[in-house]
């Protein structure tokens, strides 16, 4: 299965949301059931390196969010779908160096489109601009 990378940070949305409401299910079999393949050896690795590292990092990541929230926001008032791609998009912008920040942003932004609202859109593109000031 040949999958852009568009379409990887979509599945890693989506198996990151499908994870939040399962905890306890087994990360390959919500791989292979985002993407709708039998076998494990069909997982795209930029997928894995998505999914394993907001995973690993996302302590890291919520506190970074936290950061660059005004001070009426809480990590925990925001909308799990809009965390997710957040997490994503920092998480790539930190670990991924293949990737331009501005293409991270506009792939959150789009991402936003399809899984959450237009006030959601304009809420990831201030947090990311943010972010970039900060380590421009």
């Amino acid at each position: 299965m040949s999958m852009n990378r568009h379409q990887i940070r979509k599945s890693a949305f989506q198996t990151l949301f499908a994870e939040l409401a399962n905890e306890d299910a087994d990360i390959a079999e919500l791989y292979k059931e985002v993407l709708a393949i039998e076998h494990e050896k069909d997982i795209p690795d930029y997928l894995v390196t998505l999914v394993e590292g907001v995973n690993n990092h996302r302590d890291s990541l919520n506190e970074q969010i936290q950061s660059l929230l005004s001070a009426k926001w809480t990590v925990s008032r925001i909308a799990k779908s809009d965390l997710i791609i957040l997490q994503i998009a920092l998480f790539e912008m930190q670990y991924v160096d293949d990737v331009p920040n501005a293409v991270v942003i506009n792939e959150a932004l789009e991402l936003a489109a399809a899984f959450s609202d237009d006030s959601s859109k304009k809420f990831i593109n201030g947090v990311l601009g943010s972010f970039e000031k900060q380590v421009g």
